[in-house]
């Protein structure tokens, strides 16, 4: 990748920011991963596993940062990657305020990678966390204030006297790498480390030169080997290496002998880490520390081979190119539909043949619409796993403890679904946390576990997902509700049922906090969740036990492009009604209808009178002479109310395919969008959720 960085660099045709948005995207997912697993670690018995698999995350950002030149992000992950280093490596036991410094970290890398990819976000200050990862490195507990930087221009030698003890034949070694035109050539050294078993340990050290890396050296092999291996990478000119434990002997009041056989190429180096001042005298012992001048050699056999694995299960493709797939898969249903009504009206014993293709020509076209549809399903997880670091900040934040339970993150939803309910969801687990959980010691008083519990699910139901946010905590109360409507100006008999009572929380401006936080407000902002995911053609389902918590569900569509719909006549117009919506329908008699003050008219379904909505109106459609016949309501449910619409016919069900229609023409009253019908016609998908509210007004 240093070939192709320079090529790029000396004018070459090769560009690696047609690769920027590839590692944009990784970087984020290995943060979220990382994120999850240090949330996750154990710190009595952190697993080994689970502390590797966070240092590859770190090490994959600093690779691809290096690579692209974006040092400010592969200097913070380089740091991280020595704490995480030692952490694998049972060198340092894993602390909370390890995992504190490396969250702060991971936000701050979203923050750069953000700037880096043109999102103009202020680049935030990383010196302090530098500074506080490598004295957690070093075993030292971290200050709030990064160390003044060092005058000398290479670290300063470790003292024998404190230095830990090395097992036998293990020696420590200081070794420079520079000067360099990318920082990143060095980190083909540390891999070396990690690929080669019995190699040894190495860290980075901090270094003031920007051309320049230094590291610490932990290994039993001669420098001779070391060189070999490292001929391969890096040119001799850039490689020089310490031997800091005869550096300290040399700088103590009986220093001992040069080392010899030294020349002009084997022996210290001003500058070196760990070197002494003064020169010293040769010495019989063991290998000489090194400054050989190393040249870039051509692949031999003696390089150690990269690492192989399977290939690649998964294959990264751009949304647009999937979104338009989909558009043409809807297309194709359209014309499979058109020739499927025209085919009923040819003669089926004559076209035996034709037929027999189109109906395989059906079942081909259905599979491989729910073949495109599944690309763009993506589980629940993705959402889910954004809450875990959320609660934990906010938890700190209240004072409280709390726990998160997750079911149903494998459960598939659309992406341009998942993009939106994360918002809504976010306000409701806040919601959860700030005022339906109590803290620690309410929760004692009332004979609770000091642990509020917090349990998001999902699941499928039917041709929809319902997610459910439910707490433990204090939950709500009927009578402050009431109150707090009856102050508001809100009708609010005591005769309205719980639910009603609880739907009185998602009213514009409700709240029932005493306390107005900058975390959230029971009720701030829960009118415009419910309509976010009334938006969606979705709906919000609210329960509550007071004393014992309260539970938000939310049902909505698996999918916003093809939904299966119930196909109505009105004259000679047809409508679409999202079959999720339909509950029943039935034949009435004219004088079933009743009108009441003011026009509105009701039918009575089984002892309850129902608002009636005549399509012919709302949409004034003419009737050119067609007669309505006998009318019939179709009962359609959404925020959970319900009304009867009144229609001519219906004609059946069948798939649609959505197309905006506020896109390609404008914004509709009680409309929700629009599909092609197989005989070619435009047909209006009805708002129900619309048509509900209009019947309230």
């Amino acid at each position: 990748m240093s070939e192709m960085t320079q090529e790029s660099a000396s004018g070459g045709n090769f560009d690696l920011t047609q690769f920027y948005q590839i590692f944009f995207e990784e970087a984020g997912e290995n943060l979220e991963q990382m994120e999850q697993m240090l949330l996750a670690l154990d710190l009595v018995a952190a697993d080994d596993e689970a502390l590797n698999a966070i240092f590859r995350c770190a090490h994959s950002i600093k690779g691809g940062a290096a690579t692209f030149g974006f040092a400010d992000v592969a200097e913070l992950t380089h740091q991280m990657e020595s704490l995480l280093d030692k952490l694998r490596r049972h060198e340092l036991a894993p602390t909370a305020a390890m995992v504190d410094v490396l969250l702060e970290s991971s936000d701050a890398l979203k923050l750069l990678l953000a700037r880096h990819s043109g999102q103009g976000v202020e680049p935030p200050a990383t010196g302090e966390l530098v500074a506080r990862i490598s004295q957690l490195a070093h075993g030292q507990p971290p200050t709030a204030q990064a160390p003044a930087a060092p005058v000398a221009h290479a670290p300063a030698p470790v003292a024998a006297a404190v230095a830990p003890a090395l097992p036998p034949g293990e020696r420590e070694l200081h070794i420079v790498v520079g000067p360099l035109d990318n920082p990143s050539e060095a980190d083909c050294i540390v891999e070396l480390f990690r690929d080669i078993t019995g190699l040894g340990r190495i860290e980075a050290l901090p270094c003031e030169q920007a051309d320049h890396r230094w590291f610490r050296v932990f290994t039993s092999s001669s420098d001779t080997d070391l060189l070999d291996l490292f001929t391969f990478h890096v040119s001799k000119e850039q490689i020089r290496i310490t031997d800091t434990q005869a550096a300290a002997a040399e700088a103590s009041p009986a220093p001992a002998a040069r080392r010899a056989g030294e020349g002009t190429d084997f022996g210290f180096f001003d500058g070196a880490p760990g070197v002494p001042e003064a020169p010293a005298a040769t010495s019989a012992g063991p290998a000489p520390a090194l400054v050989v001048p190393i040249k870039a050699a051509p692949k031999t056999e003696a390089r150690p081979p990269a690492p192989t694995g399977p290939e690649s299960s998964t294959l990264r493709v751009s949304v647009s190119r999937v979104d338009q797939l989909i558009n043409l898969v809807g297309e194709l249903v359209i014309t499979q539909a058109m020739l499927a009504q025209k085919s009923r009206e040819l003669d089926s014993a004559s076209n035996q043949p034709l037929l027999a293709g189109l109906a395989d020509l059906d079942r081909n076209t259905r599979d491989l619409q729910e073949a495109v549809m599944s690309i763009r399903m993506i589980p629940m997880s993705i959402v889910f796993n954004r809450f875990p670091r959320m609660l934990r900040d906010l938890a700190a934040k209240l004072g409280k403890k709390v726990e998160l339970i997750t079911h149903g993150e494998a459960t598939e939803l659309d992406k341009g679904l998942i993009e939106k309910i994360t918002d809504p969801l976010t306000h409701l687990i806040r919601n959860s946390c700030d005022h339906g959980l109590e803290l620690p010691e309410e929760r004692l008083a009332k004979g609770k576990t000091e642990h509020g519990t917090i349990t998001l699910s999902a699941s499928h139901q039917g041709g929809s997902i319902l997610i459910e946010v439910r707490d433990d905590g204090k939950g709500l109360s009927r009578e402050r509700l009431l109150s707090k409507a009856r102050e508001k100006g809100i009708e609010a008999p005591d005769s309205m049922s719980d639910t009603e009572v609880w739907n009185l929380i998602m009213a514009p401006g409700f709240s029932t906090a005493e306390v107005v936080t900058d975390v959230s407000g029971r009720g701030v902002g829960m009118d415009v969740v419910k309509k976010n995911i009334a938006s969606l053609g979705g709906t919000v389902e609210i329960d509550s036990a007071e004393g014992y918590g309260m539970s938000v569900k939310v049902r909505l569509p698996l999918t916003l492009a093809i939904m299966d719909g119930m196909t109505v006549r009105v004259s000679n117009e047809v409508y679409i009604l999202p079959l999720s919506s339909v509950i029943e329908s039935f034949l009435i008699k004219p004088g079933d209808i009743n009108t009441v003050a003011q026009g509105a008219r009701l039918v009575k379904v089984r002892e309850e009178y129902m608002p009636v909505i005549e399509l012919e109106r709302v949409f004034q459609v003419p009737r050119f002479g067609v007669n309505p016949g006998s009318p019939i309501m179709v009962v359609v449910e959404s925020d959970g109310s319900r009304v009867a619409l009144m229609v001519d016919e219906l004609l059946g069900q069948q798939q649609v395919v959505i197309k905006n229609l506020e896109s390609n023409y404008r914004k509709v009253p009680n409309v929700s969008g629009a599909t092609i019908l197989g005989d070619g016609k435009v047909a209006l998908i009805l708002d129900t959720s619309g048509l509900v509210r209009r019947s309230r007004h």
